[in-house]
């Protein structure tokens, strides 16, 4: 059965672009369009599509103040277009928090340049969060928001992203692992994708100021991303985070978040390095090579967690980690976004605790000492 989709977009060109390239997919049907967010929402009400392309900037309503509508009105997994700049970071990142699944850069060049390989990526993200739409029906209920009026604007509704992680989902979820067991651990490395934002935010929020452990962070995202998605994190948490840079230096209560389009790797002496990306590798950052050089710097002194993702990066990394006897913990499936990651965790047998998303965080600051 074909993915039904609603495209939003206030250029008629995108809006033609997008549309033709998703019906060029026999398994992707365009079932409607939208100039701005009142009328997505009306479209969305009406055609109930699997999944909506929303961009930010429209007239009579932004695409964030639309998205917190549908979330409430009709929940449905939502495609973010964004520019990549450190303002269309932090709009897309309020995106996230209002209730969008994923994003993917809005540029018109290269969509002329290279038609076939945005055809490709736009279809596959198209697919993936499609099938996050199951969950859609069972998240809980976000705070309320006022009835769409004709000037809604982004400023009405940023404040609030901020602050106000999306609803996660409600449904009943298979029983967690039990409570870990106390251990001085000298790194905690956090890696995920598709969901990640809103999950790291739930997590890094509940760690004290005083969390004894230093911290790394793995989150795939383009490099003009990850300075502004720190810079969020280090205003909602009490622990500090920065982007990494070369030469940083690992302290407890420090996290530190690979910064896009790079690797980044840890040393014994409790340094950070920063690699160019490897174009031979999917993911810049990979979590596969930052876990790898803890496993090989730290030996069992490593907590690792895998959050919510599609794909299996951090499992051979994972799996070294396993080997030298640290801990390795994933996030339960009711609570992801895209249960990819963890799952490839789980399925090769090297998570010794699988949690719910609100429980990570609590567990953390039991296990760390």
């Amino acid at each position: 059965m074909a993915v039904k989709v609603l495209v939003v977009d206030d250029s008629g060109f995108f809006r033609r672009r997008v549309s033709e390239i998703l019906s060029a997919d026999p398994t992707i049907q365009v079932v409607g369009t939208a100039t701005n967010g009142k009328e997505a929402i009306d479209q969305a009400l009406s055609l109930k599509p699997d999944v909506i392309t929303m961009d930010y900037e429209m007239p009579m309503m932004d695409g964030i103040t639309a998205v917190r509508h549908i979330m409430q009105r009709c929940p449905t997994p939502v495609l973010m277009f964004s520019s990549l700049t450190h303002e269309g970071a932090r709009v897309t990142l309020d995106a996230l928090d209002a209730g969008a699944v994923d994003y993917l850069p809005k540029n018109f060049e290269d969509i002329s340049r290279n038609p076939e390989k945005v055809k490709q990526l736009l279809c596959e993200k198209v697919h993936t969060i499609s099938r996050s739409n199951r969950r859609f029906s069972s998240f809980a209920t976000p705070a309320p928001v006022a009835a769409p009026s004709p000037q809604a604007s982004v400023s009405s509704m940023a404040s609030p992203g901020l602050s106000r992680p999306a609803p996660v989902p409600a449904r009943a979820a298979a029983p967690s692992s039990p409570a870990p067991k106390r251990k001085s651990y000298k790194l905690l490395a956090i890696g995920t994708s598709t969901g990640g934002p809103v999950a790291l935010q739930r997590v890094l929020t509940q760690l004290p100021a005083n969390f004894p452990a230093p911290i790394v962070l793995i989150q795939h995202m383009p490099a003009a991303f990850t300075k502004a998605f720190a810079e969020r994190l280090d205003k909602l948490c009490k622990i500090s985070v920065k982007e990494a840079e070369d030469g940083d230096v690992l302290r407890p209560g420090l996290a530190l978040l690979a910064p896009g389009g790079k690797q980044m790797m840890v040393d014994a002496r409790g340094t950070v390095k920063i690699l160019p990306g490897d174009e031979r590798l999917n993911y810049k950052p990979c979590v596969d090579i930052t876990f790898g050089s803890a496993a090989k710097s730290y030996g069992d002194k490593v907590l690792a967690v895998v959050l919510t993702g599609m794909g299996a990066d951090g499992r051979e990394g994972a799996r070294l980690l396993k080997q030298g006897g640290s801990q390795v913990w994933a996030q339960d499936e009711a609570s992801c976004v895209i249960y990819g990651m963890p799952m490839a965790i789980v399925k090769a047998n090297l998570a010794d605790a699988v949690y719910g998303l609100d429980e990570i965080g609590r567990h953390l600051v039991e296990a760390c000492v």
